[in-house]
């Protein structure tokens, strides 16, 4: 074991322990410290055994173990924990010295603290980590942002703890200035929201409509995984309806009830404050919140009724429309989630690598697949792409997708099965491809009652006017607010 260790990690909850083991399975060596140090011992006397992993008793013997410029990565619970950990190591650090933040961290605070350090001549990378418990510790995906000057400190063991793709580049590179990081990372949560949700959505309309059994879906969801849906949601998925419990699916035996940590909440609201419409993400956190109303939907379901359920036609077909709405909608979600980095690139001064992000999502990450080199294929022809829906990959298999998808979302319409992530998908589709929206008849009455004014079809963009509707409203118009 070296003298010094190359990095120490603070935070022995089951995500610090396997990236400890995971650095030291690349050859580092690593500080592991808790602020239960009983953690520290158990954690030496057990996985950690005969490894290049040293232990800690104090913020002193931490930093004391360090080679300089020193390493530090804080896994501990996002928010006030973060805070009061960066303000114990302050006292003890050197200038160019590096705290690390690997939690799941809303990017603001990840903004402030790199100002912070920085102003006290440390670094500070805000980085997302995902793949969960198995990818810390055999590879998850990294995206690392903060202090630029940072990053070739801890490159080589970002990159070489990442999880590699078929041509072994690591899923793993800066991603940008600040927040940019823990922004990325809050997107990718949002669009694990989205494709969870549709997922789900895909499940009960074959589950309620089609009258499927977990066997059944186990081996359509197995098929799918074979194909352009390839990815480790749809895995999982067909493992979860395989698994069996005194030989009954224990998938029927689960509440209900969906929980979530926060991350694709923000991810909905700094799309509202950005003006861009992430409609399906936002359909997605909403329908966790309205599967927390267990009780309440119960009590509904026994005094409101909806139509009789009820599917006529070719059940093999139906599935491969149900598989077309579900590869579309998910076109549409990542979509979406590239307006939205495109756009806080544009509102915090990031220069995020659109294709780049896609390879870092490409392995180790929880929405890892096979349709992410599109993306980067789809970026790498056209950096300044606005839209993935206007690439022709993407444009041309949505456009062949959509038959099969009006058909399920008509289906789940009329048979009263909620369907909202795919339903949303398919309206912003045809949204965006709108040439013409109401929205004239929507700025009339904004200018009728508000006299917030509007631009006109026959005058140039800019331009902006009032009219007195009724004759009493006057000439004076209101200001105006753009998102």
């Amino acid at each position: 074991m070296k003298q010094l260790s190359d990095i120490g990690l603070v935070g022995l909850a089951v995500m610090g322990e396997n990236l400890i083991l995971n650095m030291a399975s690349k050859g580092y060596t690593v500080t592991a410290y808790n602020r239960t140090t009983d953690k520290v011992d158990n954690f030496l006397a057990g996985r950690a055994q005969g490894k290049t992993i040293r232990g800690a008793h104090s913020i002193e013997e931490l930093v004391a173990s360090l080679a300089k410029p020193r390493k530090i990565m804080l896994m501990v619970k996002a928010g006030q924990p973060v805070d009061d950990f960066i303000e114990q190591l302050i006292p003890h650090l050197e200038a160019g010295d590096i705290i690390i933040d690997g939690g799941n961290t809303h990017f603001p605070d990840t903004d402030r603290r790199t100002a912070y350090l920085e102003s006290k001549g440390l670094l500070f990378i805000g980085t997302g980590v995902s793949g969960g418990e198995e990818g810390a510790l055999i590879g998850p995906s990294i995206m690392p942002g903060g202090s630029p000057a940072a990053w070739p400190f801890v490159k080589e063991i970002f990159q070489g703890i990442s999880a590699k793709v078929d041509d072994g580049s690591p899923c793993c590179d800066w991603v940008g200035e600040g927040g940019a990081g823990h922004f990325v990372k809050m997107v990718h949560n949002g669009i694990e929201y989205g494709d969870m949700q549709l997922i789900c959505e895909a499940y009960q309309i074959m589950k309620d409509l089609l009258g499927m059994s977990a066997d059944e879906m186990h081996q359509v969801f197995a098929d799918w995984n074979e194909g352009e849906l390839n990815s480790y949601l749809v895995e999982i998925t067909r493992d979860i309806l395989g698994y069996k419990e005194n030989g009954e699916p224990l998938v029927d035996k689960i509440l209900d009830t969906a929980g979530q940590k926060g991350t694709g909440k923000w991810t909905g609201v700094i799309a509202l404050d950005l003006g861009i419409p992430l409609t399906l993400i936002s359909e997605a956190v909403f329908a966790r919140c309205l599967s927390a109303q267990k009780e309440e939907r119960v009590a509904a379901s026994k005094v409101i009724s909806g139509p009789t359920v009820k599917f006529e036609g070719d059940k093999k077909a139906f599935i491969n429309d149900i598989r077309n709405a579900l590869f579309a909608s998910k076109i549409i979600s990542y979509a979406q989630g590239y307006l939205l980095m495109r756009e806080a690139g544009k509102e915090y001064g990031w220069h995020l690598n659109y294709g780049g992000i896609a390879l870092m999502w490409r392995g180790g990450c929880i929405i890892r697949s096979s349709f992410l080199g599109k993306i980067k294929d789809a970026f790498d022809k056209n950096p300044e792409l606005s839209n993935l829906l206007l690439d022709d990959y993407f444009k041309d298999t949505v456009q062949a997708a959509q038959a099969g998808w009006r058909r399920v979302t008509a289906a789940a319409i009329v048979n009263g099965i909620p369907a909202p992530s795919i339903t949303s998908a398919l309206n912003y589709f045809d949204g965006y491809r709108t040439a013409r929206l109401p929205a004239n008849l929507l700025q009339a009455q904004r200018d009728y009652f508000g006299a917030h004014t509007y631009e006109r079809t026959d005058k140039p963009r800019g331009e902006f006017f009032h009219t007195n509707w009724t004759g009493r409203g006057g000439n004076t118009s209101s200001s105006t607010y753009n998102v």
